[in-house]
């Protein structure tokens, strides 16, 4: 899965306002006292992790658990060496009540603050969506933009041709010719399907029939990933990079709609999924192969959080205040980093607003078995 646009410089490091912590003294209040010594901290690729008591987790008696426990049980479709002794009764508590819930994780989970193997890596959330579009399943004067399908000997070439080139290269255009899954009206839409790496189609049929498919991401032309939002920054072209900023730059600098798409030369390909009425209510899969669960999946760094580990993630800021858990199921090309997190907001236009604009300061705390 690949992350959110993340066109504009992330912030400098600062704290979670005071409000925010306020929580966290209810929390306490709350929960027993656990004097047992802790653990020694953990040492990841690119993360430490320090050993807390429960009280610590801002919120941790507030939240609603049980709508992370859909994106667990979710998790233990593929879970990892230390969670599959764990998901039967991960299973067995999903219908138990958020006390039986609580008291099960702070018997058999260890929580860690996670930080930065060096000092001065601040703590950075967004968050991506899969975009809910119009297409067709032929071509036409008003849909003119293919989303295709990986080319026969993708792989033979590295890195294969650019964006640039797919669009002008006439072995390029020959090479994809055939391998069109429908097309789009309006290419700013087919990138964000890129950025992305998957979204929701509604197809018009050569019949007038319509269907609901998902495009999942199938593959890479094997060139960087550049951002839109940053070339437009280093041109002086927008102030805003947020997605609703570069499409208002669009509408207004039509001329100029090739040229900011070729500054980022890489191309994902797809694949076409049938979506059934169980796969609706959930999202693609993420890179730890299970579907994401709309507000409880995260992308996070694989070398700084395993997929799978349930995490809970705090943070606040202009867009939203968030003290939740969540479960590490995704990673993206712009995930990179100790604390840090894309957060999975669903699909459709609301989600896309918010996904365009979140980018605020973020705290963790890694959930991890006792005694592993």
């Amino acid at each position: 899965m690949l992350a959110a646009c993340g066109s504009a410089p992330p912030r400098p490091s600062e704290s979670l306002p005071a409000p925010q912590d306020a929580p966290a003294a209810s929390a306490a209040a709350a929960l027993p006292e656990d004097e047992a010594p802790l653990p020694p901290a953990l040492t990841m690729v690119k993360s430490r992790w320090v050993p807390v008591r429960w009280r610590e987790l801002p919120g941790f008696t507030d939240d609603a658990l049980h709508e992370a426990w859909n994106a667990w049980i979710r998790s233990c479709e593929r879970p990892a060496a230390p969670w599959a002794a764990l998901c039967p009764q991960v299973r067995r508590l999903s219908i138990a009540s958020p006390q039986e819930q609580r008291a099960w994780l702070m018997q058999v989970l260890q929580p860690y603050r996670v930080e930065p193997l060096q000092a001065g890596d601040p703590g950075l959330l967004t968050a991506y969506y899969e975009p809910v579009l119009e297409a067709s399943r032929q071509a036409s004067a008003q849909h003119r933009v293919p989303l295709y399908r990986p080319p026969a000997g993708l792989g033979q070439r590295k890195p294969w041709y650019s964006r640039q080139e797919i669009d002008t290269l006439p072995e390029a255009r020959a090479a994809l010719r055939g391998r069109e899954i429908v097309w789009l009206a309006d290419p700013i839409d087919a990138l964000v399907l890129q950025i992305q790496g998957s979204g929701r189609v509604r197809i018009t049929e050569p019949d007038g029939r319509q269907t609901l498919a998902r495009l999942a991401f199938a593959g890479t032309n094997d060139h960087p990933y550049r951002s839109v939002g940053g070339w437009l920054l280093q041109q002086g072209a927008v102030r805003d990079a947020s997605w609703p900023g570069i499409k208002a730059w669009v509408r207004a600098n039509p001329q100029r709609v090739n040229e900011m798409l070729w500054a980022n030369p890489r191309t994902v390909f797809f694949r076409e999924e049938p979506l059934s009425d169980l796969d609706v209510a959930f999202g693609p899969r993420g890179a730890q192969g299970v579907p994401l669960t709309p507000g409880r999946s995260i992308a996070v760094d694989k070398d700084s959080i395993p997929y799978g580990t349930p995490v809970w993630l705090a943070s606040s800021g202009p867009q939203v205040s968030l003290q939740r858990l969540v479960v590490a199921q995704d990673t993206g090309s712009a995930i990179v980093g100790a604390v840090r997190a894309d957060y999975f907001v669903g699909w459709g236009h609301e989600a896309g607003e918010l996904a365009g604009r979140l980018k605020q300061p973020l705290r963790l705390w890694a959930l991890w078995p006792r005694g592993r």
